[in-house]
């Protein structure tokens, strides 16, 4: 998988937690707030997955969020980490 397919499929995913009214508004905030840093063209690949990456990670300790989401965040996780340059 290319990087765009990459970012393309990890945004599907947030898309499906962004809609998803189980999961509390600021975990929903910080999935929308990652797709739009993935939809940027300005930054490096490496450099917007890894921001995301950041984001994700402190929400998927949130103690708040459903088991359904936390996983999902994991499989974006580790799409992301394959990011290079």
């Amino acid at each position: 998988m290319n990087n765009e397919e990459i970012f393309a499929n990890c945004t599907e995913i947030l898309s499906q937690i962004i809609n998803d009214n189980s999961v509390p508004r600021n975990i929903r905030k910080a999935a929308e707030d990652s797709t739009a840093l993935l939809a940027k063209d300005d930054d490096e690949p490496t450099i917007k997955a890894s921001t995301v990456i950041s984001i994700l990670d402190d929400i998927s300790n949130d103690p708040n969020i459903p088991i359904h989401a936390r996983i999902l965040i994991w499989n974006i996780l580790s799409e992301l980490e394959a990011v290079k340059d």
